[in-house]
């Protein structure tokens, strides 16, 4: 199963930072189930954070002004996966 992105990310912070739990996973053949778990919660979570921000601020009319839309919905995104680097992958 391919990875993604937030697993990717978490794979290259235990690689540098958890050192005993990247060899552990590496060796019982757990590193992949575990990255495409983290990858698929991660995901998850920032679906859930984006609609919680969405339903908290509102976007503008995306059919009269489409690019205050798209960079309120980008914004949206990023403060949702700001939280969820924080808590899940780099921690």
């Amino acid at each position: 199963m391919p990875i993604g992105k937030y697993g990717m990310l978490r794979k290259a912070f235990l690689k540098t930072e958890r050192k005993g739990m990247y060899a552990h996973l590496m060796l019982t053949e757990q590193l992949n189930h575990y990255l495409t778990d983290i990858d698929r919660t991660a995901r998850e979570q920032i679906e859930q954070t984006m609609q919680e921000l969405l339903r908290l601020n509102p976007a503008p009319d995306k059919a009269s002004d489409p690019l205050a839309w798209t960079g309120h919905m980008n914004n949206l995104k990023r403060q949702a996966e700001e939280l969820i680097l924080t808590e899940l992958i780099y921690h």
